[in-house]
């Protein structure tokens, strides 16, 4: 069990601009989580949502509370010259509760959800020989799903092939790998995010090398994990969200997002002929370079990246309302959250 200090009176207090108001939550209350309701005693908590909702914040105060450590499931947060436009936490933040994988990679890095998956389970391993619960916290579906999951595992890239792709998607844009795939595998063109050039040339990309489909690949079966795992979801009218997501992209452009995307026009240029550096095709960043190619004046880059923000915070939710394992509240309902991990509930 969790035992809180005899006569500890606690109170962790909630205050960000990410919340609606204050709110506090005792920490001698998590006294009454068991370990027999979580899978011998060791539990995941995952923290997801769509972007903007307010994650961080309160992945952070439960980790204070909990006294434990957060693994980052932002996949865009991994980079570490991408920090402005990913909505990493800050610096003071990251001081308070120590997070795994923000900041590990660089952006030319080869990294993929089943290298995340096998570094996600190793770190938990080693979290949890001291620690009962740990949180997972982001809004990247596929890789939340794989350590909670398991992601099956496919054949390595083949760079020739992803190479052509790359080079046909700039030259014939997105429609090109649209009906690839759809040709390919039907199945799977009815499943993946069909605007993510990502997706799209991996899975071409696996049909082309190993004669068969990415769906007949892709099993699906679940592995066993040997700790318990609760799914918390964070979410609030649209209208609210909507708002929040515009006011983020405003700040962002303040805080020097155009400059940090200029500082990395080199490494994008850099790249291997008919190419794409993947994490460059990031929400926020695609805008801003199409812009100093003079494809759009800043005006119209600043609001697409509201609008494609708005667009990929609707097909998170879409990926995240297929999984029924996800409980949901609004990021201020703090002791509701609370209540339901006591409870014990997977």
């Amino acid at each position: 069990m969790l035992k809180a200090q005899k006569g500890l009176n606690l109170m962790i207090k909630i205050n960000s601009p990410t919340l609606k108001g204050e709110t506090t939550i005792p920490k001698a209350s998590f006294r009454g989580i068991q370990k027999d309701s979580f899978g011998g005693g060791k539990t995941l908590i995952v923290i997801l949502g769509p972007t903007a909702v307010g994650k961080t914040a309160v992945a952070i105060e439960f980790a204070k509370a909990l006294d434990t450590e957060i693994i980052s499931a932002d996949s865009r947060q991994f980079f570490r010259e991408m920090s402005i436009g990913t909505a990493k936490p800050s610096k003071e933040e990251l001081a308070v509760v120590k997070h795994h994988f923000i900041n590990s990679l660089s952006v030319t890095d080869e990294y993929n959800v089943g290298m995340f998956e096998q570094d996600a389970l190793k770190i938990l391993d080693t979290l949890f020989q001291k620690k009962e619960i740990v949180i997972m916290a982001g809004g990247s579906g596929l890789y939340i799903n794989a350590v909670c999951n398991g992601f099956d595992e496919l054949p390595q890239a083949n760079n020739e092939i992803r190479a052509k792709l790359a080079k046909m998607y700039k030259r014939e844009g997105i429609e090109y790998l649209q009906n690839t795939l759809k040709k390919l595998d039907k199945e799977h063109f009815r499943k993946v995010d069909i605007k993510n050039p990502h997706r799209l040339i991996r899975a071409i990309e696996i049909c082309m090398t190993t004669g068969k489909t990415y769906s007949e690949l892709r099993k699906g079966e679940k592995k066993k994990r040997g700790f318990g795992i609760i799914k918390i979801g964070l979410n609030m009218a649209r209208i609210t969200l909507y708002k929040r997501i515009n006011a983020r992209v405003d700040e962002m452009i303040k805080l020097g997002l155009l400059e940090e995307v200029k500082s990395l026009a080199p490494i994008r240029e850099g790249g291997k002929a008919g190419t794409t550096i993947n994490s460059l095709q990031t929400v926020g960043y695609k805008e801003l370079f199409d812009h100093l190619e003079g494809k759009t004046d800043l005006k119209q880059a600043i609001e697409l990246i509201k609008q494609n923000t708005r667009n990929f915070a609707k097909r998170q939710m879409t990926w995240f309302l297929k999984d029924k394992e996800i409980k949901w509240f609004e990021p201020d309902e703090s002791g509701k959250i609370l209540e339901y991990i006591q409870k014990g509930i997977p």
